[in-house]
């Protein structure tokens, strides 16, 4: 065992698929797209989204949500999951030595809303006193560092889309620098927001197809035309190789390589060649120490938006000699869930090593232009897999890779 291997000990996720691991891991297997017209945004240019079902926050974390907004709840809630999942217990562990890393893409439009409501009805007074710890971005590992006992480095990652991968790399680099000994890392967000679509439909980034909600996201295909907004949480636990052998941990799979990079290009728009994607996956690999051919499946950012996803193709295409491996984009089924996508799609990338199993791309029927790429369609694809690697990018040009080695 090599010091520098990280090692993935537990899971939670709460996604459009589901309120667990296992449901969100079936649901995006079934290559079935959950987006559907969404009550909460009537009269919104763009009235669907891929929403978190069922979801009881008081039944699930009790009477203290009164305080927390939405991405915080669901935050504790996939953190609380990924603890026991990984057999370990706030009440033995050594709090000072964990620490917590959660991406979060965009400050809280619930919270925010209700305090510009009450002021433009004339009851500036009625705002709640505690508006402010609601709406902040740091609040996610704040709440999950109360719920936990957790002592350690506790903050906030915000790279936009990227948000969740980029958290899960600063939590390697807690644990290879020896600040902490395990760390809960990933993403939340709670983004199925009136203002929040009202937004990006201006910006005429989301799918207009209204009329047919269920095959809107459709990432690499020739009829993409937006995402689909959608929310989530995802924590995995990580630790140092060593110190999960030493508890007799299940690992379920190593975390063996990050790499970044920004664009400097464009507020919004990635850079038109990939630079900065090649930059961010080069730099993964040398981390890992592989090659490309050492790649086995992409989870890839793919978001269904024209411009990004042939952006994206075109620099795997580059960067894999025209040979890319398989790619799948779990966003057709669950939709873009912003600055968690990049923890949940982590967390599916090391359930495709565990169970050596692609999910399928919803919606895709054939590629568009630009897109060279073998995407696993259809139905799931048995393969017998070694590494994954994990792709997101971000507004501002952020840029994210992560590389998962199988645990057998």
């Amino acid at each position: 065992m090599n010091r520098t291997d990280i090692a993935v000990t537990g899971l939670g996720l709460l996604t459009p698929g589901g309120l667990r691991t296992d449901t969100s891991w079936r649901s995006v297997c079934t290559g079935i797209s959950t987006a559907a017209t969404d009550p909460e945004l009537k009269g919104m240019p763009v009235d669907f989204s891929c929403r978190v079902p069922g979801f009881d926050a008081m039944a699930t974390l009790g009477p203290q949500v009164w305080r927390m907004d939405r991405f915080v709840q669901f935050a504790i809630a996939a953190a609380r999951e990924a603890v026991t999942d990984a057999e370990l217990s706030p009440e033995t562990w050594d709090g000072a030595r964990v620490g917590v890393v959660i991406g979060v893409g965009t400050e809280s439009k619930y919270a925010m809303d209700d305090a510009m409501q009450r002021r433009f009805d004339g009851r500036p007074l009625t705002v709640s006193p505690l508006t402010v710890p609601r709406m902040t971005t740091n609040m996610a590992a704040g709440e999950v560092a109360i719920d936990l006992g957790i002592m350690g480095p506790s903050m906030a990652v915000s790279t936009a889309c990227a948000s969740g991968a980029t958290a899960l790399g600063v939590a390697r680099d807690l644990l290879l620098a020896d600040r902490c000994d395990i760390v809960l890392a990933g993403g939340s967000e709670a983004s199925c927001h009136p203002v929040t679509s009202l937004c990006f439909s201006q910006m005429k980034a989301l799918s207009p197809r209204v009329k047919d909600p269920a095959r809107a996201s459709r990432p690499f295909d020739k009829d993409r035309d937006g995402f689909v907004l959608g929310e989530a949480a995802g924590i995995l636990v990580l630790e140092r190789g060593a110190d999960a052998d030493a508890r007799h941990a299940t690992v379920r799979a190593y975390f063996q390589g990050y790499g970044t990079s920004t664009d400097a290009y464009h507020y919004a728009a990635s850079h038109p060649h990939g630079a900065g994607i090649e930059r961010a996956f080069r730099s993964a690999l040398a981390d890992a120490g592989m090659e490309p051919a050492d790649i086995e499946h992409i989870n890839a950012h793919g978001t269904s938006t024209p411009m990004n996803d042939r952006i994206e193709a075109q620099a795997l295409s580059r960067l894999f000699r025209a040979d890319p491996p398989p790619v799948t984009s779990t966003k057709g089924v669950t939709g873009h869930t912003l600055g968690a996508a990049g923890a949940i799609e982590a967390a599916f990338s090391v359930l495709a090593l565990q169970d050596q199993l692609i999910p399928p791309t919803a919606n895709f029927d054939s590629p568009g232009p630009g897109i060279d790429l073998d995407v696993v369609a259809a139905t799931p694809r048995e393969q017998s897999l070694r590494t994954v690697a994990s792709n997101s990018f971000g507004f501002g040009g952020h840029n994210s890779v992560l590389i998962f080695r199988a645990a057998r």
